[in-house]
């Protein structure tokens, strides 16, 4: 196996490796991951086999902590269904090895979680196992299984109605900046802000148009709620959630989110919530989680490992 850092140059080898892959996204496509490329200090790395491209590591670097990645909600090693179990072990000995010798202590590994894997690829998962890293943050996320969905709950099913009756309308939009204002009004209250800036949200919308997608609920031409979602094919994630006092009386989030699990994404596998965990997971926020449990969804978890790279 043989290393290489990510450049320009090998820009297309690695999308070659995330469209061919088994557990890749359009996250990790180059277009999506670089975007922001000036805030981190990237460590990313393709690896060859007889010279072709087999896997992909994103990775940056704060101080002797080497993380995959801290600009993703999810990495570690993305990989076809031409490597065996027996390549991927040897891979993560060869990026111990190289990251160890460039005065990294310690790898924080951020699992794809299960439902974002297309194909089984749990190889890097016992490869961790056997490399004695230590579970040190789970997450719990929520979780629809569409074709096996649960009815909604009737708390959910009142404030739908709520809306219908006063005659909200959603709609597909690309008003991307004025979601965020609404957003960002939202976030402010708990002393947080979006992670995407709208001029960012705009630029990625454009780069991946059958990928993310904005839907809103609009009372008299007014934005009270949205739904920036993110399609991964077989599933689909609801990436920003956002509602106005108005929206929040109206039920008009409820009656987005049911739109778009009923009608529009009907035919996909899964629709995902994303997490309802704080502090490092081991606080549950119960209201949050209630939310989406009254639409259908259950759990999986994203788990977050520590390899200490001193171990042999």
């Amino acid at each position: 196996m043989q290393l290489s850092k990510l450049t320009e140059v090998n820009f297309c080898d690695w999308d070659k490796v995330v469209d061919s892959s088994k557990n890749g996204v359009f996250l990790f496509k180059i277009d999506f991951f670089k975007y922001h490329e000036e805030k981190f200090n990237d460590e990313s790395l393709i690896i060859y086999k007889k010279n072709k491209p087999v896997a992909i590591f994103p990775a940056n670097g704060i101080s002797d902590v080497l993380y995959t990645h801290s600009g993703l909600t999810y990495g570690g090693l993305v990989y076809g269904q031409d490597l065996h179990a027996k390549d991927v072990i040897l891979i993560f000995q060869s990026l111990r090895l190289y990251y160890k010798d460039k005065g990294y202590k310690k790898i924080i590994y951020k699992l794809i979680p299960s439902i974002f894997r297309n194909y089984p690829s749990d190889e890097d998962v016992y490869a961790l196992f056997i490399n004695k890293t230590s579970l040190i943050r789970r997450d719990l996320s929520s979780v629809i299984e569409l074709k096996n969905r649960p009815k909604f709950s009737d708390s959910r099913k009142n404030t739908i109605q709520k809306a219908k009756k006063n005659n909200v309308i959603i709609n597909l939009s690309a008003d991307f900046a004025s979601f965020h204002l609404l957003l960002s009004s939202v976030l402010a209250k708990f002393g947080a802000q979006p992670v995407h800036s709208a001029e960012e949200l705009i630029l990625l919308a454009s780069r991946f148009p059958n990928n993310i997608n904005l839907y809103t609920a609009k009372k008299d031409e007014e934005i009270i709620a949205g739904c920036l979602v993110f399609d991964f094919g077989c599933v689909v994630h609801t990436q920003y959630l956002a509602s106005s006092p108005e929206g929040r009386t109206l039920g008009a989030l409820d009656y987005l989110l049911a739109t778009l699990i009923q009608q529009v994404y009907q035919e996909k596998k899964y629709f995902s919530f994303g997490i309802s965990t704080e502090q490092s997971g081991t606080f549950l926020n119960e209201g949050l989680i209630a939310q989406k449990e009254g639409f259908g969804g259950r759990g999986i978890v994203h788990d977050f490992y520590e390899w200490d790279l001193s171990n042999d």
